[in-house]
């Protein structure tokens, strides 16, 4: 049924040639539960009931907030915990982990506790359920690697359209400036920018786009210079089909692989950047739920806190594991040689 959904023949071998690789198969649907359990994180991990009724009513605290006199409470925040809600004709219904990723265990002694059947994965310095953090944490890390890869990318196709299709002076210049920018350390770069102008989701997307648009620039700059003097581009001009057109209606459509082939690799990546950034204490700004901060703990309670180490060097290999594997499958599948043939 799916095959029949690829009109296009050379569509259909690559699709062909990917389902040959049955670890990327599976990868795609690892990666694929990963967003979907991540993107829809507040129904699997909260400090709040799905649903519940409560004194005759029904309410949905998952999709809506409450303010505590609704349910004879004082404050500014409800603590669904402290409702009775084993009395007569009360329930609620809680997600599988009943702990927000902010959220501290008080019950406890003392912090980091080890897994228990309250925290499956235990807690952190803090007090907070490791496995919420790491649910929540999935969804900043893809996040931050999908944006990062999009703005880079974009910027390099233009860039590279630019060069390989004018040329001359264009690419003089556009080639002086790659490699200004492509002589310059990466990871060096990127904590300099940091350390000098702060840390937050925007700033270090667009510190990492600026860093990282130079090699798919290069490589579209190729392709725009193989192809611009194809034949359906000289009947493109003949016809009289606008520059622009011809650019990304035309061209681009043929020079797509080196983009398609690339992401999964480039995604991974961007997910291990912002691991180190945050283990290293310069990436996403606290509380937020993160990979890197739940490692640089790790290494701090090594001896006491096995499980901190554990559980995201678990998560951080699996997920880039199964994004390489895609990214091997796409290879596989755009190899000019198996699926011209």
């Amino acid at each position: 049924m799916i095959e029949g959904l690829f009109k296009n023949e050379l569509t259909l071998k690559r699709y062909k040639r990917f389902k040959t690789l049955k670890r990327a198969v599976a990868s795609v649907w690892v990666v694929t539960a990963l967003l979907f359990f991540s993107g829809t994180a507040e129904f699997w991990a909260n400090s709040k009931p799905l649903i519940m009724h409560f004194a005759g009513s029904t309410y949905f605290p998952v999709l809506k907030s409450y303010y505590p006199s609704t349910f004879g409470q004082e404050g500014e925040v409800t603590d669904y915990r402290a409702l009775d809600l084993k009395a007569d004709g009360n329930w609620a219904i809680w997600p599988v982990v009943k702990w927000d990723p902010y959220e501290s265990n008080k019950t406890l002694d003392t912090f980091p506790s080890k897994p228990s059947a309250d925290n499956w994965f235990g807690t952190d310095d803090r007090g907070r359920d490791v496995l919420a953090r790491l649910i929540y944490g999935f969804r900043y890390s893809v996040g931050f690697a999908v944006l990062v890869w999009f703005f880079s990318f974009l910027i390099g196709v233009v860039a590279g359209a630019v060069m390989g299709y004018w040329g001359g002076k264009a690419d003089l210049f556009g080639q002086r400036i790659v490699e200004v920018f492509g002589s310059l350390p990466y990871l060096l770069m990127l904590l300099t920018l940091i350390a000098f102008l702060g840390a937050s989701m925007p700033l270090l997307v667009g510190f990492s786009v600026v860093l990282q648009w130079m090699p798919i620039s290069t490589f579209m700059r190729a392709e725009f210079l193989k192809l611009r003097k194809r034949e359906f581009v000289e009947a493109a001009k003949a016809q009289g089909v606008g520059t622009f057109r011809i650019l990304f209606r035309h061209i681009l459509p043929n020079a797509l692989s080196p983009l398609i082939t690339f992401s999964p690799t480039e995604i991974a990546a961007n997910i291990y950047t912002l691991a180190v950034l945050d283990y290293l204490g310069m990436g996403l700004p606290p509380p937020t739920p993160s990979w890197g901060e739940l490692l640089q703990q790790g290494q701090e309670y090594i001896v006491i806190a096995w499980w901190l180490a554990l559980f995201p060097s678990l998560a951080l290999t699996f997920s880039l594991t199964a994004l390489t594997f895609i990214g091997e499958g796409v290879r596989e599948a755009f190899d000019p040689r198996k699926t011209l043939a």
